[in-house]
C-alpha cells in the first residue's frame, strides 16, 4: 500500500499501525500529487493508495483557493486515475467540512454535500473527482483530528496550559474529537475487509464542543478544567467559517468495526503522549497481552 502525504499527522500513524501490511510512505517532497505523471509513476505496482496528502490550512484556503484546489481536488483526481491504471483501490481522506454544519442530527454518509468555505469546497470536489475517475474509490471522512505528531488542538491546549493561567475556547461548535490512531485503525480495517468502494465516517463516537474537549484534556492531564473559559465563535472571528455541527453518522463503518468513544480515545492518546496524569490510567485495551 502507498501512503501519500506521509509527513502528516494521520499518515504517520497509519504507517506506524502497519501490522502485517507492507506500507510505503511518500512525503510531499517525494510526491507532488498535483503532478499527474508523477502520480502514475508512484502508484504503479501498488494494490492500494491511501491519500493523506491535503491542503489543510483552512483559513489560508479562503485567500488561496486555487492552491487548495490543486492539492485537494486535482491531486485526488490524479491519484484516482493512477490507481485506476494500476488496478489499485484508492482511499481518499476527506473531512466534515464538506457539510455546512446546520444539521441537528448526525450527517449520514450519503448526505448531500454543502461546504461552507474554500477548504470544504475543495475537499468536496476531491471526493467527486476521485469517484468519477475510479470506481474503486473509498471515501473516508475524518474530523477534529488530534495526535502526537504535528500541531493540533489537544497539543495546543497542553502547551497553553503551561503558558497561561486561563484559556478561552469556543463552546458553540459540536463535533467528534478523533485521535489519529483511531482513524488509522478504521482506515486499515476497511482495507483488511476488502472494501473497494463506498463512503465511511471514521470519527470517534459521542460528541462534545471544543470547550468540552479542552476541559477533558485538562482534567485527564491533571490540570484544573475550570481554567478553560467558554466563549462564542463570534468572539473569535476567523477568515474561514467553521461548521457549527460536525457530528457524523457511523452506520457504514460499524459494519466493519466499532469506533471508539471519544473520551476513551483521548485518554489513550494522552497516555501515548506521556501527558496522562497519575490516577487516570489508560484504557485496558492499550495494555499488552499477558500471554
Amino acid at each position: 500500500m502507498l501512503v501519500t502525504g506521509a509527513g502528516g499527522m494521520l499518515a504517520r500513524d497509519i504507517l506506524a499501525a502497519r501490522g502485517d501490511h507492507e506500507l510505503v510512505g511518500l512525503t510531499r517532497a517525494e510526491l507532488d500529487v498535483t503532478d499527474a505523471a508523477a502520480c502514475r509513476a508512484a502508484v504503479a505496482g501498488f494494490d492500494a493508495v491511501i491519500n493523506c496528502a491535503a491542503f489543510t490550512a483552512v483559513d489560508e484556503a479562503e485567500s488561496n483557493e486555487r492552491a487548495a484546489y490543486a492539492v485537494n481536488a486535482t491531486g485526488a483526481q490524479n491519484l484516482a486515475l493512477a490507481a485506476h491504471a494500476a488496478g489499485a483501490v484508492l482511499v481518499q481522506i476527506s473531512t466534515d467540512y464538506v457539510f455546512d454544519g446546520t444539521a441537528t442530527n448526525p450527517y449520514r454518509e450519503d448526505a448531500e454535500l454543502s461546504p461552507l468555505g474554500a477548504y470544504g469546497r475543495t475537499k468536496a470536489a476531491g471526493e467527486s473527482l476521485a469517484l468519477a475517475a475510479h470506481e474503486e474509490t473509498v471515501i473516508v471522512r475524518v474530523a477534529w483530528l488530534y495526535g502526537m505528531h504535528g500541531r493540533n488542538f489537544v497539543t495546543t491546549m497542553l502547551r497553553l496550559a503551561d503558558e497561561r493561567e486561563t484559556v478561552s475556547v469556543v463552546t458553540d461548535q459540536r463535533g467528534q474529537p478523533t485521535s489519529t490512531t483511531e482513524a488509522a485503525a478504521s482506515i486499515l480495517a476497511l482495507l483488511d475487509a476488502g472494501i473497494r468502494r463506498g463512503t465511511f465516517h471514521a470519527t470517534c463516537t459521542g460528541e462534545t464542543t471544543w470547550h468540552g474537549l479542552a476541559r477533558a484534556t485538562f482534567a485527564l492531564a491533571g490540570l484544573d478544567p475550570e481554567r478553560v473559559l467558554p466563549v462564542t465563535s463570534a468572539e473569535f472571528p476567523r477568515p474561514a467559517p467553521r461548521p457549527a455541527f460536525s457530528v457524523l453518522d457511523h452506520s457504514a463503518i460499524r459494519t466493519i468495526r466499532a469506533p471508539a468513544l471519544w473520551e476513551d480515545a483521548l485518554r489513550r492518546e494522552l497516555a501515548r503522549m506521556g501527558a496522562l496524569a497519575e490516577g487516570n490510567p489508560g484504557d485496558d485495551r492499550t495494555t499488552s497481552d499477558p500471554r
